[in-house]
């Protein structure tokens, strides 16, 4: 970045140093004709006053040899007679001019009194400013100067730019540097102490810092989220693959009899199946982690679903003696069929597995303010208020024991809430610790 900087700085300043030179010599090259134009007017009117023109104004042209001795600033010097006849020429022989009466200068000064031109030499790159007066005897007085054209003066000068480009380029790469240091110094210090809340030396920062900060703590959350998935996973895989192995064993080496065999062989499946779910719902929140289940989303019945589910778990709550019930209206939702049912059985498993002897769950479909919304209400054992906002993390139990024997994987309401968030509806909670718990998923 550093170096981007210096290079930037150090072409910004070659463009500002070329452009400068060139609108340098143009504005000054037009004043630098102006000057000359006044110079030449100003010389043509004071030749007139001299007493060498006067002198041979007046003696006639035949008397021209002080005239043609005269210097006068290097002008050349031109009479130009009424018709156009050259009269005399202190830089060439008059007899061998050709008609002057065709030149603009000449054409204006008869006209107007005073003429004047600008003429370019494209071969010597010169440019000759002409300047005409109109005298009292009906001829003509012309002076003329040479100058450099604009190129010759910005070629001229190239070996003093090129010198002050080379100068202000080293100039601006060792200031570059320094203040290319200075100012990535804070940002640099920002970097290496992103805990830190200290405000940024540039208060531009501010919102950069908060956002970087704000990412920081997520990578770093998710990072623990991670280490923590993966030590829940690897526990909770732990528990009843020793179960199998331990319950394996005993068969193998006929440690116990016939009668007890078929209790080993449940307890096998029990565990097996217990492991089985487990590694269906790490998968399933996988998929839901990072996206790759396909959603299919299509008009669905959110009524027909609940009544699906709340059949399919019949038998489940009539072996934990748990009474289940559906009310409510029929409601049309934008939504995947599939993964609507499995998060309605996730919220129904986990009121009936929660619960207590003989309790109730209450499944109802309604509309709650043009929104459709399904509430599931359980009688079970209630949730601490405090912990209300944790009861959707991953392996996260509020009685563990509990858990055990009813042999939850604890990933259920996880996988609710990444399949609420898919359909971008809300999910709220409210429980009172010994009377139950609703949870509500407004679409």
């Amino acid at each position: 970045m550093k170096q981007k900087i210096n290079i930037r700085l150090g072409f910004i300043a070659l463009l500002a140093i070329i452009a400068t030179t060139i609108g340098t010599t143009f504005i000054y090259y037009e004043l630098f004709q102006k000057q000359v134009r006044a110079d030449l007017k100003q010389n043509a009117l004071l030749l007139v006053e001299t007493e060498v023109f006067q002198n041979t104004y007046n003696e006639g042209i035949e008397n021209a040899g002080e005239l043609a001795d005269f210097k006068f600033s290097n002008l050349r010097i031109t009479w130009i007679d009424g018709d156009g006849t050259v009269l005399f020429d202190n830089d060439t022989n008059a007899t061998e001019l050709s008609n002057h009466l065709d030149r603009p200068e000449i054409q204006e000064a008869f006209k107007s009194g005073e003429g004047e031109t600008v003429r370019k030499s494209d071969t010597m790159n010169m440019r000759t400013f002409y300047y005409a007066k109109l005298l009292e005897n009906g001829t003509v007085l012309r002076v003329s100067t040479k100058a450099s054209a604009m190129i010759n003066v910005l070629f001229a000068s190239l070996p003093v730019i090129s010198g002050i480009i080379v100068i202000i380029l080293i100039a601006c790469i060792v200031i570059g540097h320094l203040l290319t240091g200075t100012i990535m110094k804070p940002i640099e210090n920002m970097a290496e102490n992103l805990e830190e809340t200290i405000p940024p030396v540039y208060k531009e920062l501010e919102p950069f810092a908060d956002k970087i900060r704000s990412q920081h703590e997520k990578i770093l959350a998710a990072a623990k989220s991670r280490q923590d998935f993966t030590a829940n996973v690897s526990h909770e895989l732990k528990t009843p693959i020793t179960a199998i192995s331990g319950y394996a064993e005993l068969l193998e080496n006929k440690m116990v009899d016939e009668e007890s065999q078929i209790h080993v062989a449940g307890k096998i499946r029990e565990n097996a199946d217990r492991l089985l779910s487990l590694v269906n719902d790490i998968i399933k929140l996988s998929e839901l982690d990072h996206y790759e289940v396909k959603v299919n989303f299509e008009t669905t019945d959110l009524f027909a679903v609940a009544k699906e589910c709340v059949q399919n778990l019949l038998p489940m709550a009539e072996k934990k003696q748990v009474s289940i019930s559906l009310t409510g209206v029929s409601a049309g939702i934008n939504a995947d069929k599939a993964l609507i049912r499995e998060m309605v059985e996730n919220l129904v498993q986990n009121s009936i597995r929660y619960n207590k002897e003989k309790g109730s769950v209450f499944v109802e479909v309604r509309i709650n303010n043009s929104h459709p919304a399904i509430v599931v209400r359980d009688t079970g054992i209630g949730i601490p208020a405090d912990r209300l906002d944790r009861v959707f993390e991953r392996f996260y139990r509020v009685d563990k024991s509990r858990s055990k024997e009813t042999g939850g994987t604890g990933l259920g309401l996880a996988i609710v809430k990444h399949i609420v968030e898919l359909h971008s509806a809300e999910l709220s909670i409210t429980s009172e610790l010994g009377k139950g718990t609703e949870i509500t998923v407004n679409f």
